[in-house]
């Protein structure tokens, strides 16, 4: 498997693929973002561990370029660890968020998980219910034949619940089965996806229950 490391400083770089390298990854390195995307147009990269504050082109703005040229799963590292910053690269589409400093176990962990959610097989299936249509083939979602605009945490949820559908989930066992490892820091995580889910979900937002006390159950009516 191909990792790009994305980040000014040279010794998190390093730090990164000795960890990499030890699960017999192969490590490509950029020292900013405009090399990374030089990287990324003449290289079959498999996963993108991006630094946010970078020189010449800051993380964010490197993923929208990405973005345009392949989708490619991408993990954000920050010094930054305001909700704020999470949310942003959430609502971008980025995979997953770690704030810097960070355990190199953990990010490895974390690589795994990104890799593994992107590589399994999709279903071979749509979900229908009135006019909210969700294709699992085509990751897509329309309502009233009009397409909606999901992140891929959003979609991988409505997946979860689908597939699970008037069973009562956990907030630790989204945690678990969405981001795929032991999550470290409070559920608000969960709590805020959920929101932004149901919020583009618009006249279907309450197909979504909450379950006081333990998190969500999705059930038709």
């Amino acid at each position: 498997m191909k990792v790009l490391i994305v980040d000014d400083e040279e010794l998190i770089r390093n730090v990164i693929k000795e960890y990499a390298e030890i699960e017999k990854y192969e490590v490509y390195e950029a020292e900013n973002g405009l090399k990374a995307i030089e990287i990324i147009e003449n290289n079959d990269i498999d996963v993108i561990v991006l630094d946010i504050m970078m020189p010449k082109l800051d993380g964010y703005s490197t993923y929208r370029e990405i973005k345009k040229i392949k989708k490619i799963p991408t993990i954000i590292l920050s010094a930054r660890s305001e909700e704020y910053d999470k949310l942003f690269g959430f609502e971008l589409g980025v995979d997953d968020y770690l704030a810097k400093p960070f355990s190199p176990k953990e990010l490895i962990a974390r690589i795994k998980a990104v890799t593994r959610r992107n590589q399994k097989d999709e279903l071979e299936d749509k979900f229908v219910y009135k006019t909210l249509e969700v294709d699992f083939v085509g990751h897509t979602v329309k309502i009233d034949n009009e397409e909606i605009t999901l992140t891929p945490k959003a979609f991988e949820i409505l997946t979860y619940f689908i597939q699970n559908q008037k069973v009562a989930i956990s907030r630790d066992t989204l945690l678990n089965k969405i981001w795929g490892y032991d999550f470290f820091g409070d559920d608000r995580t969960v709590d805020t996806h959920i929101k932004m889910l149901r919020n583009s979900l618009g006249e279907y937002r309450d197909l979504i229950k909450t379950v006081r006390g333990l998190g969500y159950k999705f059930e038709i009516k």
